[in-house]
């Protein structure tokens, strides 16, 4: 009765998505991109004779998540090919060339003749799902058809539906996989309190990913002579909501201090409006990138995307967008350049963000006083801080090969 039910939510929620399709670009790109997904996969894989790995992630977050586990079984078993999928728009058409992966596709929505005819062509020899993505019928699936699967960087809260007393149905999703491997103790706990004993504590693969990052960044030669010897607050992935809160902030702050921008969204007339509100000149990336020396300007406000993980080498404070909306933006690869972090007060679902506040290296703000206070505070003195946040990186990394332990034993008894 309940499989039913959850069948006619994804076949309601595919019909919804489709009349969406009409209206708004991103839905039009998850439906015409599963049009006649058998023949893409049949047609892709017409000439394989190689056991594939399948690794699923929702979007691009979880890509980049699990793309050190991806990297790493590539190395490790090159005997392998990697078919990768993805619900989500914003992380199929980002990564849909991405060269660690032998066939990438949407995942076709979670029916059981969609999952049978995947997984039956497919043939996976394991599957991958990272972090949050639980599908009823590709579990159910995977599991009848004996082959090993795992879920890995998963972090599990009290008010998910596995721990409501009416949730019973989905906890039977956890049993469907071989193995969980979970970020934190409290998830290993609340795994154990409704019988799911097949867990590991690995940690987050995301701190290898950002290590990932830091160790190839880019030299930025304009981002290094804005900065030159000031110091610098890096603003990573702002929308309206944080600017609202740093525009009153640094119209106040009278001390020497370069300010980054980079918006979470590239919009002309948005940019034009923050820079006539900023204090003192402001300029665009676009406008200098090709200079060899660049006018005095207190603020350099990136209009293109990409580069952000790198501009953070140079920073002396970040400051990370989404915490006043839905949920905070990436705070690792600011904090692996070792440096205070300031956000919105939305930060609570986020492991690392937690982390970081409770130890002193990260600091949430409700309004441009708050901000100033705490900021004026760190600018005087922020080692301890700075110390705290680059060690939290480091201390954590290291889950990716508590992953491939397990693949590992798999890999060998199959």
């Amino acid at each position: 009765m309940l499989s039913a039910l959850y069948t006619t939510s994804i076949r309601l929620y595919q019909a919804a998505l489709q009349v969406a399709a009409r209206f708004h670009p991103k839905a039009r790109l998850a439906v015409e991109g599963r049009r006649g997904w058998l023949e893409q996969i049949n047609t892709k894989l017409a000439d394989n004779a190689a056991p594939i790995v399948w690794f699923h992630a929702a979007s691009l977050g979880e890509f980049e998540q699990g793309r050190p586990v991806m990297e790493a079984f590539r190395q490790q078993y090159p005997g392998y090919k990697i078919l990768l999928t993805f619900f989500s728009p914003s992380g199929y058409e980002v990564r849909k060339n991405y060269a660690g992966a032998d066939y990438i596709f949407y995942l076709p929505f979670d029916t059981a003749a969609n999952a049978r005819h995947f997984v039956e062509r497919v043939d996976p020899a394991i599957a991958f799902f990272i972090k949050y993505e639980f599908w009823y019928h590709y579990l159910r699936e995977l599991k009848a058809r004996q082959i090993p699967t795992f879920s890995f960087s998963a972090i599990f809260r009290p008010d998910q539906i596995f721990f409501k007393p009416y949730g019973g149905f989905y906890r039977s999703f956890l049993r469907f996989f071989n193995h969980i491997l979970v970020q934190n103790q409290e998830s290993v706990d609340l795994l154990k309190k409704i019988g799911v004993t097949n867990v590991t504590l690995a940690g987050d693969t995301r701190f290898d990913r950002v290590k990932q990052v830091a160790d190839a960044k880019k030299d930025i030669p304009v981002a290094r002579l804005f900065k030159a010897d000031t110091p610098l607050l890096v603003v990573g992935s702002a929308w309206q909501a944080d600017m609202d809160v740093l525009i009153p902030f640094l119209n106040r702050f009278e001390k020497p201090l370069k300010v980054i921008i980079a918006p979470h969204e590239i919009h002309d007339d948005e940019i034009e409006r923050w820079r006539s509100q900023l204090p003192g000149p402001t300029i665009r990336f676009s406008e200098v990138a090709n200079q060899l020396t660049i006018q005095p300007s207190n603020h350099l406000i990136i209009d293109n995307v990409g580069m952000l993980s790198s501009l953070y080498q140079y920073g002396d404070f970040a400051y990370i967008g989404g915490a006043f909306g839905k949920g905070l933006h990436n705070i690792l690869e600011a904090a692996t350049f070792r440096m205070p972090l300031f956000f919105g007060p939305n930060y609570g679902k986020f492991q690392e963000a937690v982390d970081l506040v409770k130890a002193g290296a990260a600091f949430p703000v409700s309004n441009s006083a708050e901000l100033e206070t705490v900021f004026t505070r760190l600018y005087a003195d922020s080692s301890v801080a700075s110390a705290i946040s680059g060690d939290y990186v480091t201390l954590n990394t290291g889950a990716t090969s508590k992953v491939m332990e397990i693949v590992a034993k798999v890999v060998t008894q199959s």
